[in-house]
């Protein structure tokens, strides 16, 4: 689990209340069913009616990988396929097939059975990126979905603010609750505002990060796959895959 999602939405909210409390204000006040209610509500509503019902589904699902989906390590990466290039120069392509068995990602089970099997390098390539494109388009959508809700939650805070307000200019005969109720309107702005910034935003730029790793991971597979089946040196694999990756990325930056 990568700590930042939660560390930075941690931050930006105890940044948010010490200047409530700075201001001597009170952080309960803002705490307004009616209003936040319309924001959460709303938000997820018009997201669904911009986007197909299948695609509301799968960007919750990806909610917990948002949050506790793993960033890739390249050198670990690298190391697997430098193995794998040992065993295929050493027992031969066949031994890929065992290899196969063995390993838990469904990315590297597909290249070592076909290489295993004697695809051809040129449709093994080509089926690969296939499956990098559509595993990108798909990670991407859910974090469309959550980039979407922070563009309509702060609309749909102005919405309830005209709501409210509506509602305060039907009560003009007590003049001195107006400044309370007027307060309260704003609070649905303010829940747009920050569900945007502090949620749906945050998510939707990780979600996206999220999947450009990991189609560098699946592009770095693919790469040293194929330099696997031409009968690459492990050390020159190594050396190639390593050229890939930022030297930030590898274990001797750390």
């Amino acid at each position: 689990m990568d700590l930042g999602v939660i560390l930075g939405i941690v931050i930006a909210f105890v940044a948010m209340i010490a200047m409530i409390f700075l201001e001597g204000g009170d952080p309960t006040s803002l705490i307004l069913v009616p209003p936040m209610v319309l924001v959460f509500g709303a938000t997820i509503g018009v997201s669904m009616a911009s986007t197909t019902l299948g695609d509301t589904i799968r960007a919750f699902k990806a909610l917990p990988r948002a949050i506790m989906g793993k960033v890739p390590k390249p050198g670990e990466v690298i190391d697997q396929l430098v193995g794998l290039a040992d065993t295929a120069r050493r027992d031969g392509l066949l031994a890929l097939e065992k290899e196969a068995e063995k390993v838990d990602d469904p990315f590297v089970k597909l290249a070592l059975q076909n290489i295993a099997d004697g695809t051809d390098p040129e449709e093994l390539r080509i089926m690969l990126e296939d499956v990098v494109d559509t595993t990108t388009r798909q990670n991407k959508s859910a974090a469309k979905f959550f980039n979407s809700m922070g563009g309509y939650a702060p609309t749909v805070g102005i919405v309830g603010t005209v709501i409210s307000l509506t509602h305060v200019l039907e009560n003009l005969s007590d003049p001195s609750s107006l400044g309370h109720s007027i307060a309260a309107a704003f609070v649905a702005t303010f829940w747009g505002l920050v569900t945007a910034n502090f949620f749906w935003l945050p998510l939707g730029g990780r979600l996206t990060k999220l999947a450009e790793l990991d189609a560098e991971r699946m592009t770095l597979i693919m790469e040293g796959a194929l330099a696997v089946q031409s009968g690459g040196q492990p050390r020159i694999v190594g050396e190639r895959l390593r050229a890939m990756v930022p030297a930030h990325a590898l274990p001797e930056a750390a």
